[in-house]
C-alpha cells in the first residue's frame, strides 16, 4: 500500500493531499498544469523540504514530520522517469543504462530482459546524439528500471513527444506495467495515457486531491468531470474478449455479469483483458428495446441516480453491476420520466467504445 497524508507550501502554492492506493500496479497523479503533481511526485521522491505529514510505502515509513522521520532520497531507492531522458551525452546506451545500479545488479539476464523489452538491442552501442526523443525515453525507463527500485515515478515522460513517438512508448510502459511487480507513480494531464496504464488515480485539482481510488470509481467522480469538461466524461469498465467474429470484425466483451458489449476487433484476441471507456455523450436511452437500428449495443440496465450537469442531465447506470454514465438532454429526463430504480435499455455503437489494454 502507498499511504500519503503530505502538506507542503511554497509562496502562495499550498499542496494538500492525502490518499491510499495498492501497490503493485499504476498509480496516475491526473489534473491540469500547475495543480501541484510534479511537486507531489517529487516529495515521493524525498527531493523537496519543508513539507509536513506522512509518507509510507508498504508498511515502511519513508516520511513522517511528527515522528521526526525523513528517509533520505538515496536510501529510497527510486526509479525517476523526467519528461526530458537526461541521458548522459558521452556515454552509449549501454553505458546510460548501468549508470546508477548498484553493485552486482542487474545480473546479465536481467541486463537482457530489460534491453528486450524495450526494444534496445540495436541500440547499445549507440550515444543519445543518434538517438530518436522515443528511443531516448525508452533507454531512460530502462536506466530506471534496472536501479532495482521500490518505486518508479514518471513525471509526464511522454510531453517531450510528438503523436507519433508518443504512441511509440506507451506499448513499451504497458508492457513494463505487466511484467514487472514494480510499484509506479505515473504525473500526467493526458487522459487517455491515464485510461492506458494506470490501475489507480489520484485526482489533483489546485494543489488538493480531489479524489481517488480505481479507474472505474474516479470515471464517475464530479471532480474528474470539472477538468475534463463533459465531452470527455465516460464510465470505464473492465471486460474480456470473449469471442471474434471475423465475418463482422467485431469483438464480443464480456462485462459485469453477464453482460456483453461488441466493439471494433482491430488488435484484439480471445480472453484478452480490456478496459473500455463509454463516453456519457454516446449512450442512447430507451424505455424498450429499440428494433431494426444499425446500433449493435442493447444493454439491460436501471437508473441509479440523475444528477445535474450544465443544460443536460448525468444519469448514472447499474448495468449488469458495472456502473455507466449518460449525458442526455432535461427534456429527455422528463420525457422518460427516469427516476433511479427505473429499468431501461443502455445503446451504444459499437465504434464508439474505445478499447484499451488492460492490466
Amino acid at each position: 500500500m502507498l499511504d500519503v497524508d503530505i502538506q507542503f507550501t511554497r509562496g502562495s502554492f499550498h499542496l494538500a493531499a492525502k490518499f491510499t492506493a495498492p501497490i503493485p500496479g499504476v498509480i496516475a497523479l491526473f489534473g491540469r498544469s500547475g495543480c501541484g503533481k510534479t511537486t507531489l511526485v517529487n516529495l515521493l521522491a524525498g527531493l523537496i523540504d519543508g513539507a509536513t505529514g506522512r509518507i509510507e510505502l508498504d508498511g515502511e515509513t519513508w516520511f513522517d514530520s511528527t515522528r521526526g522521520i525523513k528517509v533520505k532520497a538515496e536510501h529510497r531507492r527510486i526509479g525517476y522517469v523526467f519528461q526530458d531522458a537526461r541521458l548522459f551525452p558521452h556515454y552509449t546506451v549501454r553505458g546510460n543504462l548501468l549508470y546508477g545500479a548498484p553493485p552486482g545488479v542487474p545480473s546479465a539476464s536481467a541486463f537482457d530482459d530489460v534491453v528486450q523489452l524495450l526494444g534496445l538491442t540495436a541500440l547499445l552501442e549507440r550515444r543519445p546524439g543518434r538517438l530518436s526523443g522515443g528511443e531516448k525515453q525508452r533507454v531512460a525507463l530502462g536506466r530506471a528500471l534496472l536501479a532495482n527500485p521500490r518505486l518508479l515515478l514518471f513525471d509526464e515522460p511522454l510531453a517531450s513527444l510528438d503523436a507519433s513517438r508518443r504512441e511509440e512508448v506507451l506499448p513499451y510502459l504497458e508492457q513494463l506495467r505487466d511484467r514487472y511487480s514494480i510499484p509506479m507513480v505515473y504525473v500526467s494531464h493526458q487522459l487517455d495515457e491515464v485510461l492506458r496504464l494506470a490501475t489507480q488515480m489520484v485526482v489533483l485539482d489546485a494543489g488538493k486531491a480531489v479524489a481517488a481510488g480505481s479507474l472505474a470509481a474516479v470515471s464517475l467522480q464530479p471532480a474528474l468531470r470539472n477538468i475534463v469538461g463533459s465531452d470527455a466524461v465516460g464510465a470505464v469498465v473492465e471486460g474480456r474478449v470473449a469471442a471474434i467474429d471475423a465475418d463482422t470484425a467485431l469483438a464480443i466483451i464480456a462485462v459485469g455479469a453477464g453482460e456483453t458489449l461488441k466493439v471494433e476487433a482491430r488488435g484484439l484476441a480471445i480472453d484478452q483483458r480490456l478496459r473500455l471507456q463509454l463516453l456519457a455523450r454516446d449512450l442512447i436511452l430507451a424505455l424498450e428495446e429499440p428494433r431494426n437500428i444499425s446500433v449493435r449495443n442493447h444493454l439491460r440496465g436501471t437508473v441509479r441516480s440523475i444528477t445535474a450537469d450544465g443544460d443536460a442531465d448525468l444519469i448514472e447506470l447499474d448495468v449488469a453491476g458495472a456502473a455507466l454514465l449518460a449525458r442526455i438532454t432535461r427534456e429527455s429526463t422528463r420525457d422518460l420520466a427516469l427516476k433511479p430504480g427505473l429499468p431501461l435499455w443502455v445503446l451504444v455503437k459499437a465504434v464508439s467504445v474505445s478499447a484499451l489494454a488492460g492490466d
